[in-house]
Formats: C-alpha cells, sequence, structure tokens
C-alpha cells in the first residue's frame, strides 16, 4: 500500500495539480489583503483557501505514510512539513505574525518543481564559498566606515557620525542609491578629494566583489545541472545495457 501511494504522489498530474493549488492559493492570498474584494467575496476566499489548506495536509498525510520516517530525511519534506505547519497556527493575537506568514506557503512551489530546486540547491553550495566573499566584504565596509567617520564625521554627521551611519552610508553608495547626488557630491563639495576615497570603494564592493559573488552562484548552478545531466546519461546508459542483456538472454535460449 505504502508503495502504492508513493508512486500516486509521484505522478505528473499528481505534481502538476499540487503546482496549481499553491498559485492559486498565492492569488488567495493577495486578494485577502484587499478590502474592497474581501467585502465582496470575503467568505468564497476564505472557504478556498481552507480547501488549499486541506488539500496541503492530505498531501503531507500521504507522503508520511508512504515514507514513514524517510519523510523527514529529506530536506524538502521538512521544508514542506513547516510551511503547512505555520499555516495550522490559530489565528490569536499572539500568533499573528505567524499567520502574516502563510504567504510562505507560496515557496512550496520551489519543492514541487525540480527546476526551481535545483536553483536553490544551486545556491546553497554556493554558501560555503560566499562565507569568504562576504568575510572580504565585511572587513573592506568596516575599514571603508572607520576611513569614513575620520574623514568626513566633522562636516556630515548625519552620514558619517559614527561606524553604524557610515557603513549604512556606504552600504547606499555600494547599492547606487542616489550615491552621486545625495551622498558624494555634497561631500565633495566640502572635500574635493573625497573622489579619491569613494570611487576606489564602489570599484571594489560594486563591480568587484558583487560579481564574485555571482560568479560563484553561476558556478555552483552549472555544476548542479552537469551532475543532472551525468546521472541521466548513466541511467540511459544502464537502460541501455539491461536492454542488451535481455537480448543476449533469449537469443542464448533459444
Amino acid at each position: 500500500m505504502r508503495n502504492k501511494v508513493a508512486a500516486f504522489l509521484e505522478q505528473a498530474w499528481v505534481t502538476n495539480f499540487i503546482i496549481g493549488v499553491i498559485l492559486l492559493n498565492a492569488v488567495l492570498l493577495g486578494l485577502e489583503t484587499s478590502d474592497a474584494v474581501m467585502a465582496a467575496v470575503g467568505p468564497l476566499i476564505l472557504a478556498l483557501d481552507t480547501a488549499c489548506l486541506i488539500i496541503f495536509v492530505i498531501e503531507i498525510g500521504l507522503k508520511l505514510f508512504a515514507q514513514g520516517l524517510r519523510f523527514f530525511r529529506n530536506g524538502w519534506n521538512l521544508f514542506d512539513f513547516v510551511i503547512v505547519g505555520i499555516a495550522l497556527v490559530p489565528a490569536t493575537q499572539g500568533f499573528s505574525v505567524l499567520r502574516a506568514l502563510r504567504i510562505l506557503r507560496v515557496l512550496r512551489v520551489i519543492s514541487a518543481t525540480p527546476r526551481l530546486r535545483r536553483v536553490v540547491e544551486g545556491f546553497i553550495t554556493a554558501l560555503p564559498g560566499m562565507g569568504s566573499v562576504f568575510l572580504l566584504m565585511a572587513l573592506i565596509f568596516y575599514i571603508g566606515a572607520v576611513m569614513a567617520t575620520k574623514l568626513f564625521s566633522d562636516a556630515f554627521p548625519e552620514w558619517f557620525g559614527d561606524l553604524g551611519s557610515s557603513a549604512y552610508s556606504l552600504f547606499q553608495i555600494m547599492t547606487l542609491e542616489s550615491w552621486s547626488m545625495g551622498i558624494v557630491r555634497p561631500v565633495m563639495e566640502v572635500y574635493p578629494w573625497a573622489w579619491a576615497f569613494f570611487v576606489p570603494f564602489i570599484m571594489v564592493t560594486t563591480f568587484a566583489v558583487v560579481n564574485l559573488l555571482v560568479g560563484l552562484i553561476v558556478n555552483s548552478m552549472q555544476d548542479a545541472h552537469a551532475e543532472e545531466s551525468n546521472e541521466k546519461t548513466d541511467a540511459y546508459r544502464d537502460q541501455v545495457l539491461a536492454r542488451l542483456e535481455a537480448i543476449e538472454k533469449r537469443l542464448d535460449q533459444r
């Protein structure tokens, strides 16, 4: 019975149905934010939302029955279990924040879609390498924040008055959000040589370190795709060998 349930859950139409329910639930949760829509068809939206939740609970229950304790060894199963569990939290005042996290149910489309899973797995694989890059960026920000505080705090205390303010201002500069007219040019009106500090900082953080992070993620995703291709090739080769062995046995019997 467990094998039959597992085979049922792995069918393509079942997976597509679950993805459709997830997307429908995402639309319903978005409609709940509109007072006009809720005033018009609020009971229907709430009923459909409850129906979606029931489907999710049934799916999780079937997976638990089919896989047993193996269910909790799969990271994506745990992810689905937590997301659905958050939706079951009662709507009391103390749990209002958790109830707002119901929208996280939309993330279940990641676990239900193999291509999206590969993207997330590639990102997770890149995390160890990204840790070194984040450490490098933290050192650059710390050095830059100390220098900016020493250099510009007297004239611009709102931006560089202390270490925290300097770090936040440098982060804004790194993102290129109103960095020129908003911060750098006013500073250069008082300190004409300030460009010698800001331009190298932007070149190092925005163009070098950020692109290095992107490169690590891309490489990890390429490795994930390569592993998937190798697995498909090995599976196809095994199928061909099995067929050849079956043909040879038939010929020997004749």
